[in-house]
């Protein structure tokens, strides 16, 4: 089900992104041609925002998958099989998240053009996580990296690394601009810990919508105890929802948190059964506010995110509101809406 307010976007034609690929490909030439920027697409919104704040205005970047939506489950329509063909890059999450993007590039993409899986790229086998909602028998990997800063920076190094191969004369721009984004990017990790040194280590337990901070919760000591929206991504059964209730009274969590996107009809019962507060305000890829707004960026999502955790639980969410998320460079990017 998706949220009210995003329905009149999901019903766009696929024209903004569209226009600025074609835009560059009448340009023509490979990657750095004539106008010097090189042709990139990306899936969610998360990857769009990192790869905008790298490449400035050295590349067009255009994302596929429109915010709000299930990414997951999306299917692209014909349309981007055109933006698809006419890239220089394309820069996938992986771990099996945009797997039909990822084949239909395969069957678009002209000859010299390069298909970038960031996850498979940052993670380690050994550094998968598979859990109730990603079990190891169905083979796919949490594949939400970008909900946990050090792979947010794993994924800027991989972004900068390769524009720089495709567009030498651009190399030191893109360190430059990758440089400033770490730094904020490490600032937001610093204030985490901060953050989360507030709360009692009994209160740094997630019961969520979607099962998008595993990464996050391993690294900075937090612990996933559920997720509503399971691998099939069906609403649970009344057997696991009463086990739901449960463990939330048990676990003696004074919030459970659902999406600003899918609201959760199951996640408010489980609320309320179990006598929780019930915070639907969590993104796990649909960034704050409009395109070019200064919060509109992967770092606004995870800020407003971890802000919305760490108050409802009651800890002081102070470093992290301080922090400065805006993009380092003026928004060059079209977001799907």
């Amino acid at each position: 089900m998706v949220y009210p307010r995003r329905l009149s976007r999901l019903l766009l034609p696929f024209v903004l992104v569209a226009g600025v690929a074609g835009c560059a490909a009448e340009q023509g030439g490979t990657a750095a041609s004539r106008s010097g920027q090189i042709r990139v697409v990306t899936t969610v919104s998360p990857l769009t925002s990192i790869v905008a704040n790298v490449a400035g205005d050295r590349a067009t970047v255009a994302g596929i998958v429109p915010e709000g939506t299930n990414s997951h489950t999306f299917e692209p329509p014909p349309s981007a099989a055109k933006v698809l063909a006419e890239a220089d890059v394309l820069f996938l999450n992986g771990l099996q998240l945009e797997d039909p993007i990822g084949d239909l590039a395969a069957r678009s993409r002209r000859p010299g053009s390069e298909t970038v899986e960031l996850g498979r790229l940052a993670l380690a086998p050994a550094e998968e996580i598979y859990d109730f909602s990603f079990p190891r028998e169905g083979g796919k990997p949490n594949p939400h990296l970008w909900t946990n800063p050090p792979m947010v920076r794993r994924y800027a190094e991989i972004v900068r690394d390769t524009l720089a191969r495709l567009d030498p004369a651009g190399a030191a721009g893109y360190r430059e601009r990758t440089d400033r984004y770490l730094a904020r990017v490490d600032a937001l990790g610093t204030a985490l810990r901060a953050a989360t040194a507030t709360l009692p280590a009994e209160r740094r337990k997630l019961l969520t919508y979607h099962d998008a901070y595993a990464y996050f919760a391993r690294e900075y000591g937090w612990t996933v105890i559920g997720a509503i929206q399971v691998s099939d991504f069906e609403d649970p059964t009344p057997r696991e929802v009463a086990a739901l209730i449960d463990q939330v009274r048990s676990e003696g969590v004074p919030a459970i948190f659902g999406s600003e996107v899918f609201p959760s009809p199951v996640l408010e019962r489980i609320g309320i059964e179990a006598g929780v507060r019930y915070v639907d305000e969590l993104r796990d890829d649909d960034l704050p506010g409009e395109p070019g707004d200064p919060g509109h960026s992967l770092l606004g999502l995870l800020q407003l995110d971890f802000v919305t955790m760490v108050r409802s639980l009651g800890g002081d969410p102070a470093a992290l509101e301080a922090l400065d998320v805006s993009d380092v460079v003026p928004t060059q990017a079209s977001y799907r809406q």
